[in-house]
């Protein structure tokens, strides 16, 4: 046998991965007073900096899209050159 000092416990005791009361469910209304406690803590977007985050979202989509569409095109007609051997007829 090892010579450790290591003390034993059961299974279901507790240990670095138990929580001191985490086994007991909170109750409905206890639940839902704590979202509306968390949800007063959040820091709201004034309506000026919404507008400014929703135009630059969108900005950025834009010119994703057309990124994205410009490859597709270029990488479509690519490969079609390739496979119709250079647009002979």
């Amino acid at each position: 046998m090892s010579d450790t000092k290591a003390a034993h416990e059961p299974r279901g005791g507790k240990g670095p991965d138990k929580v001191s009361g985490a086994s007991t469910r909170t109750d409905p209304v206890t639940f839902l007073r704590q979202v509306v406690a968390e949800l007063r803590k959040v820091v709201w977007p004034t309506q000026q900096q919404l507008i400014t985050y929703f135009i630059v979202v969108m900005v950025f989509v834009l010119v994703m899209m057309t990124l994205i569409a410009g490859l597709d095109l270029a990488f479509g007609k690519l490969v079609f050159e390739i496979f119709t051997g250079g647009g002979e007829l």
